[in-house]
């Protein structure tokens, strides 16, 4: 397929959006949007964690349809009610993590999904390959092992496979997330390649340096309305600096709106009772590396971990826990260094973590209630004697949490997965609780809550640090650290790129931190609250 180049004069809607709003449950993700995309464009779309980029994304991809509002291609209004519908209007999208079979060739995934009646011509896809070879630069070996191949290439194949099917639309969600700089530089090439042979490109991305060098538009999401976006006439006045500045005024700026919320305390001044020291953890290709990592934690204090999803927080918090092991550095806990110890001892000494996964991780969604909230001290005293296990001390366990921290719940024989995920929530956080608990770790503590219980878990974060225990917070909520931290880190790329006091009378707050959190090394010391 060879698509003729297009001038700026040819362009036109390729896909809009028309004040789309989507619901689910307890969480407006989107409120009311309208987008134009154009043909012949790289149109950008950023916002950060929660802003509702990828709940658009899911709509335009026939995974979920809008509750109000619609969605047209090409100008003409179209109902994408599944993947498939999405693919015949002529949308195909990449998402961050690649959709292909490993175990089957090049060849073999790129003709998944055609009809099965039909043998696939070999000789007709390996013409149209060299065609995309030669006019976009794409590099396709039709029978390596798909498995074998980087990620970089295995995202050529993805695109490869939306032109055979003769796309006019391609969404790139997160695609440089994991590649390396040069091979974000490559896949921005390629984007250019598309956008001048017609195809209208939606480019999601956290990285603004690769938005001002790879976009023509963008436009920019907060709390699921579209806030602002930069034209491409203002973009091409604009030098990245002056570009990167704006895209942070319109992703952060605003009211800090949880600010009233925040009831200022004095400075803890107890000795620190968790302390890391330059750690570090090995990396992967889809894991972020932690490097250098170095922060105090004292008796009552909130210290937040700001940062967008995907930048080592949860690697952070299973090197503190005992769960990931440190390959440089060291955490030290009330002046015992606990590296080396695994995640049991330090549970222990009272040091507790919350994951931010209840049901694979947190729980074992089977397993009553009761025998839930003892996961963690199987074997130990009072809930086993001698190794026999005492369901009737288990059981009277369980009937107090769930009175005491309000799970709504049958009994305690209910199947934890059967509850919701507030209730999960609350049995994790009285099990954490339970025993000599000195230092608690939230890994995105009310992800997926409903409003209640969200402002449910907060204030028991809050009550938690006021009995003078010491809580990391990590979250992708800036409103939520703001609200409750009393300093807050900002992770980006594995490292913390700063501290910001929160001062939540200053109306910049919300700036200073997402300076920090966008991860461009030229704007790391924009705030003197950097440390």
């Amino acid at each position: 397929m060879t698509l003729p180049a297009q001038t700026a004069s040819d362009m036109s809607e390729a896909v809009g959006l028309h004040t789309v709003t989507k619901r689910f449950p307890g969480v407006l993700a989107v409120d009311g949007v309208s987008l134009t995309v154009r043909t012949g464009e790289v149109h950008v779309l950023l916002g950060e964690n929660g802003a509702g980029k990828s709940t658009i994304v899911g709509m335009l991809a026939g995974l979920q349809e809008p509750d109000d509002g619609h969605i047209s291609v090409a100008g003409t209004g179209s109902r994408l009610d599944s993947p498939s519908a999405s693919l015949d209007a002529g949308i195909a999208t990449v998402f961050q993590h690649v959709m292909l079979v490993p175990t089957l060739t090049v060849f073999e995934n790129l003709v998944l999904g055609a009809p099965w009646w039909r043998r696939p011509h070999r000789a007709q896809i390996e013409r149209r390959i060299a065609e995309l070879s030669r006019d976009f630069g794409l590099k396709v070996q039709l029978d390596a092992m798909t498995g074998d191949l980087s990620l970089g290439e295995q995202q050529q194949i993805e695109i490869a496979r939306a032109l055979l099917r003769d796309a006019r639309v391609l969404i790139l969600d997160e695609a440089t997330s994991m590649l390396t700089p040069s091979g974000a530089d490559e896949l921005g090439a390629q984007m250019r390649r598309l956008a001048e042979r017609g195809l209208a490109v939606i480019f999601i991305t956290h990285k603004l340096g690769e938005a001002y060098r790879f976009g023509d538009r963008i436009s920019v999401l907060q709390q699921g309305r579209m806030v602002g976006d930069i034209a491409p006439d203002a973009l091409a006045r604009m030098d990245e600096d002056a570009a990167i500045e704006e895209m942070v005024r319109l992703m952060f700026g605003g009211s800090d709106t949880s600010a009233s919320l925040y009831r200022d305390r004095p400075a803890p001044t107890a000795a620190p009772l968790l302390s890391v020291e330059r750690l570090g953890t090995e990396g992967g290709a889809e894991m972020m590396a932690l490097k250098d990592l170095s922060f105090d934690l004292r008796p009552g204090e909130i210290l937040g971990i700001a940062g967008i999803d995907g930048n080592g927080q949860k690697q952070l918090a299973e090197a503190l826990s005992g769960q990931r092991s440190a390959t440089a550095g060291r955490v030290m806990f009330d002046g015992a260094d606990v590296t080396r110890l695994s995640v049991g001892q330090r549970r222990k000494l009272g040091l507790r973590y919350l994951t931010d996964d209840r049901l694979s991780e947190g729980t074992i969604g089977i397993f009553p209630i009761a025998e839930n909230t003892v996961l963690k001290d199987i074997g130990a005293a009072p809930f086993w004697s001698g190794g026999i296990e005492r369901p009737a001390r288990i059981g009277a366990h369980a009937r107090e949490v769930i009175r005491h921290y309000s799970v709504r719940a049958p009994s305690e024989f209910t199947p934890i997965g059967h509850l919701s995920g507030g209730n999960i929530q609350k049995v994790l956080l009285a099990r954490e609780l339970t025993g000599e608990a000195r230092a608690v770790i939230f890994n995105k503590p009310t992800y997926g809550l409903d409003t209640r219980n969200i402002a449910a878990s907060r204030r028991r974060i809050r009550e938690i640090a006021d009995k003078g225990l010491a809580v990391l917070l990590i979250s992708t909520e800036l409103d939520e650290l703001i609200e409750l931290a009393d300093r807050i880190a900002v992770m980006a790329s594995g490292r913390i790129r700063g501290t910001v006091v929160n001062d939540a009378g200053a109306g910049d707050l919300r700036l200073r931190l997402g300076r920090l959190m966008v991860d461009e090394g030229k704007m790391a010391d924009t705030t003197g609250d950097a440390a």
